[in-house]
């Protein structure tokens, strides 16, 4: 089968398609033939060596690739064979996602129902979770004024729509035209550029003064002044991570002074809970059969091109969802 291969810890050119022996299922496992293929974030910071840990000290080559949809094509020893042929969403254990087949524990299973395709499934699993994760970390409820940066990515463009569905005023951050009017689209109250000066004044006058939450995937300067937005006394803010490269700093005594909460989360919180993982991902995937959200799949490359895929995610050219298709 072909597959990527990351050969050396550095740029994108280190990723590189090649033919591979076919993994076989072992006990308490499945073979999926690859439909589509998440990239995350993360995976762009292993392979240039910056978070090299990921991998637990594998060797090597790897095959990177955590999450994908496919159909069931083998069981191992002792298996249900009555899951072969079935649609589903799965998790490797952190390697073997960018190929053609991939071998999955049996227990990440997730049923992918008619109605949504495999490519969209993949778009709305774990950055679906992960939104449900924060939608819940922050106790929104009807009414609130809620500020979401980095909008626009792969949690972002689920988020806000599950913010509309809770009744919050949603302003969502972004850079650039394009992706505001993605953003537009998917039915935020007001869009900021956060690229342009005093925009946190545009800020203010969306919504008519401060904000009751943030979500902050940025960190940096950029979530340091989104903490400026915050209401006294009953303000939150969620981090879940510094795609700037800079961890958001806020001194303990800021937080009492003004009464403000900040909350860390990790989506692995989630996914340390299977069933609960599942069960959230059933529920994102429901919504999207309804209609009532819709998955943002921004660029599709083919596994020829996934160096394209991973400069393109590090150039913050990228909108949604990033898949690699077999």
């Amino acid at each position: 089968m072909r597959a990527v291969l990351l050969h050396e810890f550095g740029p994108p050119a280190q990723l590189r398609v090649a033919d591979v022996p076919t993994p076989e299922p072992a006990a308490g496992e499945v073979a999926v033939q690859v439909a589509a293929a998440g990239i995350q974030f993360l995976e762009t910071q292993v392979r240039a060596g910056t978070m090299r840990g990921v991998l637990g000290g594998a060797p090597l080559p790897v095959i990177l690739g955590k999450e994908i949809a496919g159909v069931v094509t083998e069981v191992g020893p002792g298996g249900d064979t009555g899951l072969i042929g079935a649609r589903v969403l799965a998790s490797t254990t952190g390697l073997g996602g960018y190929a053609e087949t991939a071998v999955v524990p049996a227990d990440s299973l997730v049923p992918v129902r008619d109605g949504v395709e495999l490519p969209e499934a993949v778009a709305l699993y774990r950055y679906g979770v992960t939104a449900q994760g924060l939608v819940r970390a922050a106790r929104v409820t009807a009414g609130d004024r809620v500020l979401v940066l980095a909008a626009a990515g792969a949690v972002g463009t689920i988020l806000v729509q599950l913010l509309k569905r809770a009744g919050a005023t949603v302003v969502a951050a972004a850079r650039g035209e394009r992706k505001l009017a993605l953003l537009g689209e998917l039915r935020a109250d007001h869009v900021v550029d956060y690229s342009l000066p005093h925009w946190t004044a545009r800020v203010r006058d969306a919504v008519g003064g401060p904000v009751d939450v943030v979500y902050d995937h940025v960190g940096g300067a950029l979530g340091r002044a989104a903490f400026e937005l915050l209401t006294p006394g009953a303000g939150r803010q969620i981090t879940f991570g510094f795609s700037s490269g800079t961890p958001l700093e806020v001194r303990p005594m800021e937080l009492l002074g003004r009464s403000l909460t900040l909350t860390g989360f990790s989506a692995g919180s989630l996914w340390s809970r299977p069933e609960l993982a599942r069960d959230l991902a059933t529920e994102v995937l429901e919504l999207a059969a309804a209609g009532q959200i819709r998955p943002v799949i921004g660029q599709r490359f083919p596994l020829e091109r996934a160096a394209d895929a991973h400069a393109a995610i590090e150039a913050r050219d990228t909108v949604g969802k990033t898949l690699l298709i077999p």
